[in-house]
């Protein structure tokens, strides 16, 4: 009986030695180092839909019209340009309204596209097209900076407004606009000036003479945030200059949008992370001091730090978040949330609410370009169109 006891004794403990290496063995396998595909990871929101790609010059600003055309343009900053407006049709580009004038003339420059920064169709029929007139940041042209209508049924020129000369100073640079035709003989619009090295501001023009001021000119909500140091896919964005100078990324009020009622302008600067609203009423009028303006204008809180900015018929307004590859929707109650979030989302720029329901905006990977990698061109073609759907209309101008 001993033996037999001592057998089972025996058997019990191989069987529990068996189950215990099994057991060791089992844990040995599952603590192997995990690759990265395995790892949790930054995950992607909402759904854009590519709807043109470009692989020529980069583009910024884009606009879709009431009948559903697509048009965008190609700013002169040291890319081959060889039309600085141009419509999507299909995936392709046709010049806008034709080559001519497309093709940089500085002897002509109130009549030929120098540089554009951003087409806006009004809702009224026509595509307004903002020219710089300052290629590759320079002093603008004398008689270049200017706004140009085109009739979208003969796409002809239907009128040609140039900035008078005391709202165009030599570090101008006119970035983004909107228009209102419910105030004047022939409506308003509302530019940034997005100077790199000098003042900001917000130029108000009367479309019926073309007569300019500015507004908020150096204020602290056209200006850089103070201390504002952007990081854009984990590197903090700087010029990098060949020789191994930098300088801080330092760009005045950039993005713009109008309140459906058009009482409201909504700003940014394109260096800073907060949006700014100011009644457009005070901006419109001539006995406001600067001093009062300046008082009157709102900080409504961080929004991130975006190119463009929009607005809808419901109150809404979106902005790019280049920092986070995202769009983001500032609900009417003043809440943010994120619409689209994603890897391809590289420096969304321009904003524009189309009449499918649709956030159009383009991609250009902006902070890829050589200004602020030593030199090199970090940039991967095609660049793109893309949009997201937000149900709801684009904001009236009328």
């Amino acid at each position: 009986m001993r033996n037999i006891r001592s057998s089972r004794r025996a058997l019990a403990l191989a069987v529990a030695l068996a189950f215990a290496g099994t057991l060791f063995t089992g844990a040995a396998a599952e603590a192997r180092p995990l690759t990265l595909a395995e790892l949790a990871s930054d995950r992607v929101i909402g759904q854009p839909e590519v709807v043109a790609t470009f692989n020529g010059a980069m583009p910024t600003g884009v606009t879709v019209t009431e009948a559903g055309r697509i048009f965008v343009n190609f700013p002169r900053w040291g890319d081959d340009v060889p039309f600085t407006v141009a419509e999507v049709k299909g995936n392709q580009l046709v010049a806008y309204p034709n080559p001519e004038i497309n093709k940089a003339d500085n002897a002509r420059p109130g009549e030929r596209f120098l540089s554009v920064q951003s087409v806006v169709a009004d809702g009224l029929g026509r595509l307004w097209v903002l020219d710089t007139a300052a290629p590759g940041f320079s002093k603008p042209v004398t008689g270049g900076a200017k706004l140009v209508a085109i009739d979208l049924k003969t796409n002809n020129v239907v009128k040609t407004l140039v900035f008078p000369p005391d709202v165009i100073l030599d570090a101008t640079y006119v970035n983004d606009m909107r228009f209102d035709f419910r105030v004047g003989k022939a409506g308003v619009a509302y530019v940034t000036d997005s100077s790199l090295s000098g003042t900001g501001g917000i130029i108000v023009m009367d479309l019926a003479t073309g007569k300019a001021t500015r507004r908020l000119s150096g204020d602290r909500s056209t200006s850089p945030e103070p201390g504002f140091v952007p990081v854009v896919e984990g590197e903090t964005l700087l010029q990098r200059h060949e020789d191994g100078s930098t300088a801080p990324f330092s760009v005045a009020s950039d993005g713009i949008a109008l309140s459906p009622d058009g009482k409201t302008l909504y700003y940014s600067p394109l260096s800073g992370r907060h949006l700014y609203a100011v009644s457009t009423e005070m901006l419109r009028d001539p006995g406001v001091s600067d001093a009062q303006l300046s008082a009157a204008v709102k900080d409504a809180g961080e929004k991130g730090a975006s190119d463009g900015l929009e607005a809808d018929a419901n109150g809404a307004v979106y902005a790019g978040d280049y920092e986070r590859n995202s769009i983001r929707k500032r609900e009417p109650n003043g809440e943010w949330r994120t619409l689209a979030h994603g890897p391809q989302i590289l420096w969304p720029d321009t904003l524009s609410v189309g009449p499918d329901g649709y956030l159009y905006f383009t991609v250009n990977q902006l902070n890829r370009q050589p200004g602020f990698h030593g030199g090199k061109d970090l940039r991967q073609k095609p660049y793109a169109l893309l949009r997201v759907r937000i149900n709801a209309a684009p904001a009236p101008t009328h």
